[in-house]
């Protein structure tokens, strides 16, 4: 009986070192998750000029370049469609954002006119995915997640104390894009209140104005990965 009994405990003394020494499965691997930066305009196309002379796309440009680094930052792939102040045309834009499997694309603009920050997603009216989607109607398909992206980039810009207009358009920047997609147009920020004379509190060019806006766009796509995860999480 006590030998029974000591083989028993040396058997469950084995096993439990066995289990101490066995190498832990690997997590599963998150799903893949890239945004794209579409600085507009560049090279020959100045795109708007703004009142100090400066163009719509130095703006845009240096607004990607803060967005870029604090996605980076957090773990989040980025692609860019350009780096520089170089001219990309729209065709373009949308083959890197399509071939990059984009969860979300967001394109850059900048306006004097108006205040804060405008969203806008394009005008199209939601479509069934098609295998061989039209080149210019593509986004319709995603038009409903789009919107969803710009519900949460509304979100936290107005967490962040920005005044936010939401619009939809016809925007061929964003139509031929096969993922997410929302037009960021940032303003001047203009003060509120009754003596402010409609006077701009934080202008385009403003480095701390750019690095709010960014702030407030990293955060929303954080909130967007976590719930295309959880979205992931949930499939069969």
């Amino acid at each position: 009986m006590c030998l029974h009994l000591c083989a028993l405990a040396a058997c469950a003394a084995a096993l439990q070192l066995a289990a101490a020494q066995a190498p832990l499965a690997p997590a599963a691997p998150q799903p893949r998750f890239v945004v794209v930066l579409d600085a507009a305009h560049g090279g020959d196309d100045p795109g708007g000029r703004l009142s100090n002379g400066q163009a719509e796309k130095t703006i845009t440009l240096a607004l990607s370049v803060r967005l870029r680094s604090l996605l980076a930052a957090r773990g989040i792939q980025v692609v860019t469609t350009r780096e520089s102040d170089a001219a990309v045309d729209l065709n373009r834009r949308a083959e890197l954002a399509n071939h990059a499997n984009a969860a979300a694309c967001l394109s850059l603009h900048a306006t004097e006119s108006g205040s804060g920050v405008h969203l806008f997603a394009s005008a199209l009216a939601p479509a069934q995915p098609a295998r061989f989607a039209a080149w210019k109607t593509a986004q319709a398909a995603w038009v409903t997640r789009s919107l969803a992206l710009a519900g949460v980039l509304n979100s936290a810009l107005l967490h962040a104390g920005f005044n936010v207009t939401l619009g939809r358009a016809a925007l061929p920047a964003l139509d031929s894009l096969a993922c997410p997609a929302v037009a960021v147009e940032i303003a001047p920020e203009i003060a509120s209140g009754r003596d402010s004379g409609h006077a701009p509190s934080a202008s385009l060019d403003d480095p701390g104005y750019q690095a709010r806006v960014a702030g407030a766009l990293a955060a929303a796509l954080l909130e967007w990965r976590t719930d295309a995860w959880r979205m992931e999480a949930a499939r069969p």
